[in-house]
């Protein structure tokens, strides 16, 4: 029985989490490592704790109502968690387990001091740390007062913060049991914290040491500033010596004091720089034992290190692998294509065998490797040329690692013939008839694909696929696609360069493109008006559309007055834009036709913002503007020396902006249509699986990549523990925020504007779209809740164009993410609405209801008192 209890360190290793949580199992692990030296110690194991959870009933009842509590009622959480904290704490500890703990003291040593110290089996993982989350008592004396903090330890597991964290993680209280570490404790000269990859950058060849003198508590709970040593290729490239004027020592009997520290020592190192190299050697040795960057716990007792504690640092984000040991540096797909979020295995894999250019995944995500073209000048000058038109805070990031001696190899320029990889495309003839044609040929090619596919089951679904990726590479590379694509784009630049520089007016083209014709993603969301004309005159869809919950709800709404116009209406809105969603390149996504209810709230915003007519009343007044625009910029251009040549150029680039620029949204809505027939065809195929046994449910198939899904309807067989794998790593990678650009190091790199034009407090993107608006911040992350007045500014992570249904409803348009020629800047060119993108950290900054200006010509915002 003793056995069930109690386990010394010496027989535990990190595969045991279940028996003695993630603290113990991680330092039964560290004692295993040659040279690491750990305190000695026992685990008191989980089924000790479930056997006190047994002993009291009401704990049961108490875990079933935290449960229901939402995450935010924090005033629920609080009360309820204490009362199980105190039922845990009263349960007396049964005769034959304390008989087992003082038995282990006593083969160690029952006078010593000692750290009693929660580990919980959901702790120290390598996808969430939760770190602090539980109680550790430090140099507890004597067997009663052990039992006693042993009994504290296991309460900790409901502490306010543990429980808040595990809702936010989707743990199950349940399913979280706890286990004590009883260590000796270490007397130690100087303590701290241990980073093998620097916590800030995510640089994996940087380790950070911080560094106190006496016990760490000092620097946890923030009493003292540490030193604080880096650590690469085992030299100190830089440190900073804190004034640590505290300390923490243990008292001799039990219990720990803060202490003054001698003020001649206060700016003494508390390591040498040779002490700093060696811990930083050990923790490189613990690091490839667990097999991932640690943040360890550390002690320097008579010049020896004792490690009393490694966790994976669970807030890195992973390096896209290259599979050699050269130098890389990665730019991210996602902040392109404005989808930040993680994509699950299906979604990224088939973005990967769609696209046109080869793509690394890391985090859930998409990079591109740029490193080939950052080596040779001209490619170099090319690329960092695009992406600072798009995006100038990665171009700045690219700098930022060119500007690092030998980091990026330099190559000599390709020979001379024909235009360098990712040149501009040769211009195209200025005609109307292009696009129609362009856009005739994508709807032909999604015909097609919608009629070949039907008769496709089985390993021949898949054989079909891989044929129908590459008519899609051809339908997305067709050369008269790029230069209708970028002719649109260089128009534009010109305008604006040229209007400035001749007539200083900033962003000249943002009023010239208003209105534009075949841009089917403004055209979506001016649709989305005319809904809302034909259930506006209807009082009673409008009360049946405010309690809609069921996605089925197109068919009860046709049983009300008005309603078979209202469903007739949506139904032909969703025929044509039903494969769009938010993050729309992830095919896994639910898309509109799956989740109608996604509009409703949009719909319901229309009707009650707008008048009958207003979607053709927009588009009218739009293209009025930019024709009265046009006709002004033409007679100042002409009142100027050499004035009729100046003229005739702005109107041959702006006849050429008008016939394009709309064209630039057509690919990517081509392309989304394509991957709804192909969902359907896979869901089709899941629907079988699930059918044969060989699925639990349809969505199984996200978790797999597309090669995986293929195997797996060959073979008829799946291995459930990868599914679950997946499903836990894409829990883990939503909570990481992708960089803009990150190296082959692990290095995250940030860029910034370099602008010293723009107020104090004042916060900074990238203009794209002119005008000044003030009003209200409407801080919103999901579409689905949305809730707008006339007026408001839309501050938001990232816009795609599933967005585009709120434009037509807002004053103003702020977002993290986006360029000059990304969606929403395009969308909200051409409604006329003032947009700043790029802004770091916006929907942070900025509160939900505070009152904003946003400046869209010289791109900042102001948040006003």
């Amino acid at each position: 029985m003793i056995d069930q209890y109690i386990l010394d360190l010496q027989e535990v290793d990190e595969k045991q989490v279940a028996v003695v949580g993630g603290k113990g199992a991680h330092l039964g692990g560290l004692s295993r490592i040659e040279g690491i030296r750990v305190p000695g110690g026992f685990c008191v194991t989980t089924d000790a704790f479930r056997r006190v959870m047994a002993e009291e009933p009401s704990i049961d009842a108490r875990l079933d109502q935290l449960s229901r509590l939402s995450p935010d009622d924090r005033e629920g959480i609080r009360t309820l968690s204490a009362q199980i904290r105190r039922a845990i704490e009263e349960v007396p500890v049964p005769g034959d387990l304390a008989a087992a703990v003082t038995g282990a003291l006593a083969r160690l040593d029952e006078r010593a001091a000692y750290a009693v110290r929660s580990s919980a089996t959901a702790e120290d993982l390598p996808t969430a740390s939760f770190a602090g989350q539980q109680d550790t008592y430090l140099n507890v004396v004597g067997p009663e007062a052990i039992l006693r903090h042993i009994s504290r330890c296991w309460a900790s597991l409901f502490t306010e913060r543990a429980v808040v964290y595990r809702r936010r993680n989707g743990i199950d209280h349940r399913t979280v049991h706890m286990a004590v570490v009883v260590q000796q404790m270490a007397f130690p000269h100087a303590s701290g914290i241990l980073f093998t990859a620097d916590p800030v950058t995510g640089n994996r060849k940087v380790a950070t040491v911080d560094a106190g003198f006496g016990l760490g508590e000092a620097l946890v709970s923030g009493l003292v500033n540490p030193d604080v040593f880096k650590v690469r290729h085992d030299e100190v490239v830089a440190k900073v010596i804190a004034a640590k004027q505290r300390a923490v020592h243990a008292l001799p009997d039990g219990g720990t004091q803060e202490v003054a520290i001698d003020s001649r020592q206060q700016e003494q190192p508390a390591l040498t720089d040779a002490q700093v190299v060696r811990l930083v050697q050990l923790g490189r040795r613990i690091e490839a034992h667990f097999g991932c960057p640690q943040d360890i716990e550390w002690c320097l007792v008579d010049d020896g290190f004792q490690i009393v504690q490694s966790r994976p640092i669970t807030t890195l984000f992973p390096i896209p692998e290259a599979g050699d040991q050269e130098n890389h540096v990665y730019v991210s797909v996602g902040h392109g294509q404005m989808m930040t979020d993680a994509m699950k295995p299906l979604g990224f894999s088939m973005w990967q065998l769609t696209a046109m250019v080869q793509m690394h995944e890391a985090g859930g995500r998409l990079f591109v490797d740029v490193t080939r073209r950052l080596a040779s000048p001209t490619s170099r000058a090319g690329l960092l040329d695009a992406i600072g038109k798009g995006d100038p805070l990665i171009r700045d990031a690219l700098e930022t690692v060119l500007d690092r001696d030998g980091f990026v190899p330099s190559l000599p320029d390709a020979s001379p013939g024909g235009r360098p990889a990712g040149g501009a495309p040769a211009p195209i003839e200025t005609d109307p008839a292009i696009v129609t044609g362009l856009i005739e040929r994508s709807q032909a090619s999604v015909a097609a694909l919608e009629r070949d596919i039907r008769t496709k089951t089985g390993p021949a679904l898949f054989d079909f696929l891989l044929e129908a990726f590459e008519e899609h590479k051809r339908v997305l590379g067709d050369p008269l696609n790029l230069q209708a694509i970028m002719a649109g784009m260089d128009a534009t630049w010109w305008l604006n360069d040229k209007l400035q520089e001749w007539l200083g007016e900033k962003n000249a083209a943002d009023t010239l493109t208003l209105s534009a014709p075949d841009n089917i993603t403004s055209e979506m969301g001016l649709a989305l008006l005319d809904v809302a004309d034909v259930i506006r005159p209807h009082p009673e869809v409008v009360a049946f559309l405010q309690g809609v919950e069921d996605e089925d709800f197109l068919d009860e709404l046709a049983k009300l007055p008005g309603g078979a116009e209202a469903r007739d209406a949506i139904e032909s809105y969703l025929d044509r834009y039903g494969m769009r969603c938010v993050g729309e390149i992830d095919i896994t996504r639910p898309r509109w036709r799956e989740r109608p209810t996604t509009l409703v709230p949009v719909i319901l915003d229309n009707v009650r913002i707008f008048e009958p007519g207003a979607a053709e009343r927009r588009f009218e007044q739009g293209r009025q503007k930019a024709q009265e625009k046009e006709q002004d910029v033409l007679s100042r251009l002409r009142a100027l020396p050499d004035g009729d040549r100046k003229a005739d150029e702005t109107k041959r680039m702006i006849d050429r902006v008008r016939t394009f620029i709309g064209y630039r949204e057509y690919p990517k809505y081509g392309i989304v249509s394509r991957y709804f027939v192909y969902k359907q065809a896979l869901m089709r195929e899941a629907e079988r699986l699930v059918e044969a046994g060989v699925l639990h449910e349809k969505e199984d198939i996200f978790s797999l990549t597309f090669q995986e899904l293929h195997d797996v309807v060959r073979s008829n067989q799946v291995d459930d523990q990868l599914v679950r794998q997946r499903k836990e790593a894409f829990q883990s990678y939503h909570a990481l925020t992708p960089p803009r650009v990150i190296t082959s190091d692990g290095e995250a790199v940030t860029g910034a504007y370099r602008r010293d034009d723009v107020p104090e407090g004042a916060l900074v993107g990238l203009p794209v779209s002119a005008g000044t608006v003030e009003g209200r911040a409407r801080v919103i992350l999901d579409m689905a809740e949305a809730d707008l007045e006339a007026g408001d500014i839309l501050v938001t992570t990232f816009t795609d164009p599933s967005w585009s249904p709120l434009f037509v409803g807002i004053a103003g348009l702020v977002t993290e993410v986006g360029g000059l020629m990304t969606h929403g800047a395009v969308i909200a060119r051409e409604y006329g609405l003032p947009a700043v993108v790029g802004v770091e950290q916006a929907t942070r900054l900025i509160r939900d209801g505070q009152r904003i200006r946003v400046h869209g010509t010289d791109g900042y915002i102001e948040i006003l008192p």
